[in-house]
């Protein structure tokens, strides 16, 4: 037995101090003035986003009228909602929008985009064109496209008129609705998105178009094989900000055909159907209840589009 004892090592008490030395509450504090010029945006966005949030959820299971004291009610709210066949044929009438207005939105967009890369003149006036629409107030275009649209005095009957055809009821028909409706998106949408494309394309580099060329390659077989792979990440952030917009779609239909939706209701979107019972029949509790379904409705493509868009990056 000998007489030496091995030193242990000095611990420091868990909790006591931080690695620079000080205390958690004293280097909290020391950071308040970060923290002071922060607070206005968590102020503004517990009063403003989290508390709407919460009220409507909790609003959802609730009967009222605007007036009369609340009353609990369970889930009669998302149970009518299942049943109401308005709710169905709105939902309906939602999608297809969407899908109609969509699809040709970005497809223009990219095209423009890649006629106004090559555009050696002018570059900058296109591109203020482009956006134009994006900035007009939505409730006057709405009133714009209901002239357009017009069976008797409108532009588009004028112009079925002198190619020999007759005047069409566009604003009185269930798919003239449509079309007009989604006319006035793909208008309103296309420049935006172009502008957006046109910030990826020219991120490319352009020694790939080089390569490409000396290759051989055409303007067709370089697009798909170059310029669409590489806008993947800024294709996908258009759809789904498209996705969220268009499931969303709502001044144009109650602006152009009214709250009622038009002929058939076919103009009836889930944001106009939620705008009726909330605002029209004032029950707050059923609209809550649509609201969620909007919500639940929009992430549900949100995650499809993502997962189609995603998934065919990951696999390559």
């Amino acid at each position: 037995m000998t007489g030496t004892a091995t030193a242990q090592p000095a611990t420091r008490p868990a909790g006591k101090l931080t690695s620079t030395g000080q205390r958690p509450g004293r280097r909290v504090r020391s950071y308040w003035r970060f923290y002071l010029a922060l607070s206005p945006f968590y102020i503004l966005f517990a009063v403003f986003g989290l508390y709407p949030v919460a009220s409507t959820i909790v609003l959802a299971f609730q009967r009222w009228d605007g007036l009369t004291p609340r009353r609990f009610n369970g889930i009669d709210n998302f149970r009518f909602l299942v049943q109401d066949p308005t709710f169905w044929l709105s939902l309906k009438n939602t999608v297809v929008l969407f899908l109609m207005s969509t699809v040709p939105t970005l497809v223009l967009a990219i095209l423009l985009a890649v006629m106004l890369q090559s555009a050696v003149r002018f570059t900058n006036v296109y591109r203020i064109a482009y956006f134009i629409p994006n900035v007009t107030s939505l409730v006057a275009m709405a009133i714009f496209f209901s002239s357009i649209f017009s069976t008797n005095f409108g532009l588009v009957n004028a112009a079925l008129r002198s190619l020999g055809f007759q005047n069409q009821d566009w604003l009185g028909e269930p798919w003239g609705i449509k079309i007009a409706i989604t006319t006035m998106i793909v208008w309103q949408w296309v420049g935006y998105n172009t502008l957006i494309y046109l910030a990826g394309l020219q991120a490319i580099p352009k020694d790939q178009y080089e390569a490409a060329k000396v290759d051989g390659a055409g303007p067709v077989r370089t697009f798909f094989s170059i310029t669409l792979p590489q806008l993947r990440p800024v294709v996908l952030f258009t759809v789904i900000m498209s996705t969220i917009g268009g499931l969303q779609t709502f001044t144009e239909p109650q602006v152009m055909v009214g709250n009622s939706g038009g002929t058939g209701q076919s103009g009836m979107t889930v944001v106009l159907f939620f705008y009726r019972a909330a605002f029209l029949d004032n029950d707050y509790g059923y609209a809550a209840a649509i609201a969620l379904s909007i919500f639940v409705l929009v992430l549900l493509f949100t995650a499809i589009n993502w997962r189609i868009f995603r998934g065919r990056g990951e696999d390559r």
